[in-house]
């Protein structure tokens, strides 16, 4: 591949429960009024990305933030959709270390939920997809928190639980490359300028 060519990461912007920290897989929430300026605030970043694709999630999320960030021909992609936490689905951390200390999703998993090898190899076969299309232009990936930091974790070759260093925020750009036929990450976790915006406030 050459050096120049974009993978777009885009984590959805804000909503309620990704504000107050619990885990949101499969439910099917909106954005927040501030998850929708995140979006929103996206277009000024990928103002210059002409994608060859744009593979999207299938949760009204992430939906939502692809169409706010100003596209309007997705393609859905089941694999990108987030991690299924099973019972620990809209629990924080903190709740759920009170009854199990020192758990971390990534090391120990979710009781009725998905194996973080089911995860990885949905972020493979994403990484697939998206590889296939990068000849013709920019490919751009919108989804969700932990899927995203699988995929930016097996992107450069590592186990899928090296996405735990890697921190996203919402409505948060990432960019994926290659340097002398390597795959790397050019740029991680990027402020949103919604966010920013808000930061200075």
């Amino acid at each position: 591949m050459p050096d120049d060519v974009q993978l777009w990461l885009v984590r959805h912007g804000e909503t309620e429960w990704s504000r107050s920290g619990r885990h949101t897989g499969r439910t099917d929430l909106p954005l927040t009024a501030a998850g929708e300026d995140e979006a929103r605030g996206l277009r000024a970043v990928l103002a210059d990305v002409r994608p060859a694709l744009v593979l999207c999630s299938p949760l009204l999320r992430a939906r939502d933030t692809a169409r706010l960030a100003g596209y309007q021909d997705i393609v859905i992609d089941d694999d990108l959709a987030e991690w299924d936490y099973g019972d620990y689905e809209g629990r924080t951390s903190a709740e759920i270390r009170a009854d199990r200390p020192g758990w971390t999703l990534w090391t120990d998993g979710v009781p009725n939920g998905e194996r973080i090898e089911l995860v990885s190899a949905r972020a493979d076969r994403v990484i697939a997809r998206a590889r296939a299309s990068l000849a013709d232009g920019p490919v751009v990936l919108v989804a969700h928190g932990h899927i995203s930091r699988v995929i930016g974790a097996r992107w450069i070759a590592l186990a899928p639980q090296a996405g735990a260093n890697l921190a996203l925020g919402t409505a948060a750009p990432s960019v994926l490359g290659f340097q002398y036929d390597a795959p790397v990450i050019v740029h991680w976790n990027l402020p949103n300028p919604a966010t920013a915006e808000g930061n200075h406030q």
